[in-house]
């Protein structure tokens, strides 16, 4: 059974609208990431889809580095939530603003 491309690019287009309007209305670090995890996800599935309709295996070469793009992120955005905890002990996106030098 086939997927036509145009509803894999739908759902893909549904997973980052979600990914990226929940990275924008959220206060905490966690969910901002959770948010940047879907729209990466988003982002995988329109490569696969993609390599599919043309019958080549770029995109899911592209996926294999868009995972270790996520868990580069997922690391280092675990950190900083460690970080968090243990300096001020809240996960509040406006206590990282001292961090940008202002």
């Amino acid at each position: 059974m086939n997927v036509p491309l145009s509803h894999v690019l739908v759902v893909a287009a549904l997973l980052f609208a979600v990914g990226g309007l929940c990275a924008a209305c959220r206060r905490n670090v966690l969910m901002i990431l959770v948010g940047v995890e879907f729209m990466l996800t988003a982002a995988s599935t329109a490569f696969v889809g993609g390599a599919l309709a043309h019958g080549n295996l770029d995109g899911q070469a592209a996926v294999i580095l868009v995972m270790g793009l996520a868990a580069a992120e997922a690391a280092l955005g675990l950190a900083l939530l460690v970080h968090a905890r243990r300096g001020g002990g809240t996960t509040d996106i406006d206590g990282y603003r001292r961090l940008s030098g202002e």
